[in-house]
């Protein structure tokens, strides 16, 4: 089991950038691929950005292609997330979550994840 830690939420407002952290702990992040989630109040948890373990190959939902960027730092055991143009829509808590049988590929399904940070909030305001 992979211990994991976020950081970088708060208040910003619309239009504006904030960059979240996800710092593993306990088994090697490089063993995982990465998956950012997002949940906003009285909604389900979604899929927002994920990471495979090599880096190379990335995958978003379409409402944050091309503002927000999923990267990693194996050798820091990091993961992060870049938000650009934030918009009220992207509010809530947002969730890294590992996973360590993807064999190769960005799953989106919240059920995939096995190990998951405590959040961090995000309040984008207009």
């Amino acid at each position: 089991q992979v211990h994991l830690v976020e950081g970088g939420g708060g208040l910003v407002q619309v239009g504006g950038s904030l960059r979240l952290s996800c710092v593993a702990s306990g088994r090697p992040l490089s063993g995982y691929a990465m998956g950012w989630f997002r949940q906003a109040p009285g909604k389900e948890r979604e899929f927002v950005a994920g990471i495979r373990r090599s880096g190379v190959g990335t995958h978003y939902t379409d409402s944050v292609r091309g503002r927000f960027t999923i990267s990693r730092e194996d050798a820091k055991n990091t993961a992060f997330l870049q938000m650009n143009d934030l918009k009220p829509e992207d509010t809530g808590v947002y969730y890294c979550a590992a996973d360590e049988f993807s064999l190769g590929i960005v799953r989106s399904a919240v059920g995939s994840y096995h190990d998951w940070g405590q959040g961090t909030q995000v309040t984008v305001s207009s």
